[in-house]
């Protein structure tokens, strides 16, 4: 089988590195990939939301699936794209079309989506630039901290946390008034903030059936202690202490059931991940938002506990036969330290040697924002987040412990990383 992924970060290469483990592939192509995954496959300069050229390509490797990894080709309707193509409308493509995308596209949609199914999730009310001055009421009749989300996307970066209502009302000012979002801020939901602790479950599913897979927990803060703003996710691992068997039934039967009830009584076919992120409020599961993709850097301590052969699962997905498949899990822990560039998630530089890959020792190295420079044959930085380091263990804290030791190995210019992932879950563990 000939397999195209889109995308280009470490949940992609994470992708490239299970597919390209299976007997059923042929050809793997990434586009545009990193340098990571020009180890797993070929790299391919094609922008993941020019249609055009991907179909174009499509048709011309004989590509007989198509995996999309980041969420902006999805909400544009990449797989829209191919239905409505005569010649692409055969191949699978695994992620959802334009409107059940629109549960990660619009944070609107998606808390409308979830009250009309009944699925528990904080109170809220949406603004446009228009009524701000009911959003600044509504924000004065909440108790602190406020929470801001920009209805589109933005990067993993457009919720803000805010402690007074000064602060909350400049947000919103910058949010709705100074584009501070751009497009993605035209519209912000205002929510009341749950106080819990966070963690992500995931399903994969065929538009009548699915698979849960197993949870993770990732870290968006920038800073130790989860301080500092938002970023697309410092690190992660699976599974969650906490998350067991009874409150992951309760996920199920209050969250994961209903949303896919809901997609289906609402004539919305859904192919591919469905990602959860959830809050847990002492013992009780309530949904923050959803994804209309994998994680990342979920992805990357999720990906390696998966036995299967990640192409059965896919063509299932493809064929609606998701039911006839077994998920089978390593049940070691995943734990995934992210190596970040100085000054992300603001401005960083670009073009750094990285250095250290061969000195790494059971460890996965997953690129992020890498790339290849051909005239002095090096790897370097691409991007704020630039190397996923992921190890398995029994344990939480030696399977971090693993991690760290070689997160220390791989070298570049004003490396940073944050040293205390996992250490808020410690507690939970027997």
């Amino acid at each position: 089988m000939n397999v195209l992924i889109l995308g280009s970060g470490g949940r992609e290469h994470a992708l490239a590195w299970k597919i390209s483990q299976s007997p059923r592939l042929e050809r793997l192509f990434i586009a545009p990939g990193n340098a990571g995954t020009a180890q797993a496959g070929t790299n391919v300069n094609i922008p993941v939301t020019d249609f055009l050229a991907i179909g174009n390509f499509v048709i011309d490797k004989e590509i007989q699936m198509v995996v999309v990894g980041p969420e902006v080709p999805l909400v544009e309707g990449i797989h829209d794209y191919f239905l409505s193509n005569p010649s692409l409308n055969h191949i699978p493509v695994i992620g959802p079309v334009r409107k059940a995308a629109m549960l990660e596209g619009s944070k609107d949609f998606a808390k409308e989506f979830l009250v009309r199914h009944n699925i528990p999730t904080a109170k809220y009310q949406t603004f446009t630039k228009e009524n701000i001055g009911f959003a600044e009421q509504f924000l004065g009749i909440l108790n602190p901290p406020y929470v801001l989300k920009a209805d589109g996307l933005a990067a993993g970066k457009g919720v803000v946390i805010c402690q007074s209502l000064g602060e909350a009302r400049q947000e919103l000012r910058e949010m709705l008034l100074e584009d501070k979002f751009g497009r993605a801020g035209g519209k912000v939901v205002i929510e009341e903030f749950l106080d819990g602790i966070e963690l992500s479950a995931f399903t994969l599913t065929d538009g009548k059936h699915y698979m849960i897979l197993p949870s993770a927990k990732d870290y968006k803060r920038i800073g130790e202690g989860d301080t500092g703003p938002n970023t697309g996710g410092m690190g992660s691992v699976s599974p969650v202490p906490f998350a067991d068997t009874t409150f992951m039934k309760k996920v199920e039967e209050k969250i994961i059931r209903p949303t896919h009830k809901g997609l289906i009584e609402e004539g919305i076919e859904y192919k591919g991940f469905i990602f959860f992120g959830l809050i847990n409020v002492q013992g009780e599961p309530f949904v923050i938002e959803y994804n209309a993709r994998m994680g990342d850097p979920e992805a990357e301590s999720v990906i390696p506990r998966i036995k299967n052969d990640l192409l059965d699962l896919f063509t299932a997905v493809a064929n609606q036969s998701l039911a006839n498949e077994k998920l089978e899990v390593d049940e070691r822990y995943a734990a995934t330290v992210m190596l970040v560039a100085s000054g992300y998630p603001g401005h960083y530089e670009k073009n750094k040697i990285i250095s250290g890959f061969e000195k790494v020792e059971d460890s996965f190295v997953f690129h992020a924002g890498t790339g290849f420079n051909s005239s002095n044959n090096q790897t370097v930085t691409n991007g704020g987040r630039v190397i996923a380091v992921t190890s398995l263990d029994n344990s939480m804290k030696s399977a971090f412990e693993k991690s760290y030791v070689n997160a220390e190995k791989i070298s570049f210019e004003n490396k940073e990383y944050r040293k205390d992932l996992g250490k808020d879950l410690f507690k939970y563990i027997p």
